[in-house]
């Protein structure tokens, strides 16, 4: 991958990207970025997410309560951990996304984990918060989305709520799109999808203060 990366002027397209997420969270907190990253990245990126082959179901809850369910997700995950140059690049804009975070609205980020997700058709993720409220571990959710020319007949767009479980709006899962939201204060859901669908989805977290907490968070 020679041209998959983000330009390093702050002033172009990453520092306008980080600057719209931290405008984002701070006014309203969540906002959705259609086509956010370069088309390399993301194409990039892609193509690593549809040819994984240790793609394991995935469950809910953290630690000793993690546990498959089938009534509440159907979706299958893999860990990014930095083996290869896309996923490097992907974990280097998460770092720069983090640490501006952290000077922009003083939320003291600490670490970042992240994943692929794949949905086979019919598969879904049923209306769930990323972290219980006063848990203070999982603080800011990211989602970036893998679909080359996704159609809304094709399912599978996330439903985003607010605190009171009002809906904020459905979006297209289209590829280079990026979702972030507060993880305690937005349910959220994805709905059936009709087509195999592909993204990476990300926390920013808190050292944990309270394991039994922690260990209760979706």
């Amino acid at each position: 991958m020679n041209d998959a990366h983000l330009p390093e002027d702050p002033e172009g397209q990453a520092g306008y990207l980080l600057n719209a997420v931290a405008d984002a969270l701070a006014e309203r907190g969540w906002g959705v970025f259609p086509h956010a990253l370069p088309p390399a990245l993301s194409h990039s990126l892609w193509q690593r997410a549809t040819t994984l082959e240790h793609y394991q179901p995935a469950g809910v809850g953290r630690q000793t309560r993690h546990r498959r369910n089938r009534f509440v997700r159907n979706d299958e995950t893999a860990w990014i951990e930095g083996v290869t140059d896309e996923e490097v690049v992907w974990l280097d804009w998460a770092e720069r996304l983090r640490e501006h975070l952290n000077r922009s609205l003083f939320l003291g980020l600490t670490e970042f984990e992240t994943h692929f997700a794949r949905y086979a058709p019919g598969a879904f993720y049923a209306r769930h918060r990323d972290a219980f409220k006063g848990s203070e571990n999982r603080v800011v959710s990211l989602v970036l989305y893998l679909n080359p020319a996704w159609q809304p007949a094709d399912g599978g767009q996330l439903v985003l709520y607010d605190d009171r479980s009002r809906e904020l709006g459905r979006f297209e899962p289209e590829l280079g799109t990026i979702a972030v939201f507060l993880s305690e204060q937005h349910p959220h859901e994805v709905l059936a999808t009709e087509r195999p669908r592909h993204s990476i989805a990300g926390w920013f977290r808190r050292r944990e203060a309270n394991p039994m907490l922690a260990g209760a968070q979706s």
